[in-house]
């Protein structure tokens, strides 16, 4: 397996997007951690809820029915949700002023004990999520998996992004210029094939001194269709 020189990625990406000044104006910063652990449950519950629903569904209809969704779910305040009985879930689901699909409403529901939980051992989700090894992203990939629900494939790590997590994405372009690379074989989501990505984004690290939400953009950019 072989490396290839972060520069050469970099230039390749600028070439293609106009100069590197059109290149850095299009790529994301994250959030320092101090900025994360601000960040308040409901927020980030909400941003799960949406990626969710956005998942298979248009992205800009679940958009414009969002507020109706903050205002049927109380704003996506974890306590209330909680109180809530099955009974109260299954109207809600039904509601026609949101998108009416009764396992993804199921999902807020779940997703607010994720977060109640971690709140309770941390303080609150975004002090969890600010307090994660930057070293080991893909291990809250995973913890999203396992406690969440529906949260993984690309749907956690692209809710991570959008909070302002430093994280790369394993997005259609990226994995292909993985495996092309031969970075990665076989699945995308094995721990073989996460650990090559992890070993292979900290080296361009190194080399960049740039974050991993960056250094995921530029490869992004620097092939294929730019999916980020």
């Amino acid at each position: 397996m072989a490396i290839e020189k972060f520069e050469a990625i970099y230039q390749r990406a600028a070439e293609r997007k106009g100069g590197e000044a059109a290149l850095e104006a299009m790529l994301s910063i994250p959030l320092s951690k101090e900025e994360l652990a601000t960040i308040p449950n409901d927020r980030w519950l909400s941003a799960f809820s949406m990626k969710v629903f956005q998942s298979g569904i248009s992205w800009k209809v679940v958009r414009n029915k969002w507020p109706n969704f903050e205002e049927l779910f109380f704003d996506f305040r974890i306590e209330p949700l909680l109180m809530l009985s099955d009974e109260h879930w299954d109207i809600k689901s039904e509601d026609k002023r949101i998108i009416r699909h009764h396992a993804k409403v199921m999902s807020i529901k779940a997703n607010a004990q994720m977060i109640y939980e971690a709140s309770i051992k941390h303080g609150s989700f975004g002090q969890m999520v600010a307090e994660w090894p930057s070293e080991d992203i893909t291990g809250l990939w995973l913890y999203l998996k396992k406690h969440g629900n529906r949260l993984g494939g690309n749907t956690g790590p692209y809710t991570l992004r959008q909070m302002g997590v430093d994280t790369f994405i394993l997005s259609g372009d990226v994995e292909a210029y993985l495996r092309n690379c031969k970075i990665i074989e076989g699945g995308k989501d094995t721990k073989r094939s996460l650990q090559a990505t992890s070993d292979a984004f900290a080296h361009w690290q190194a080399e960049s001194g740039r974050s991993l939400t960056e250094i995921s953009q530029i490869i992004a950019f620097s092939t294929g269709d730019n999916r980020l």
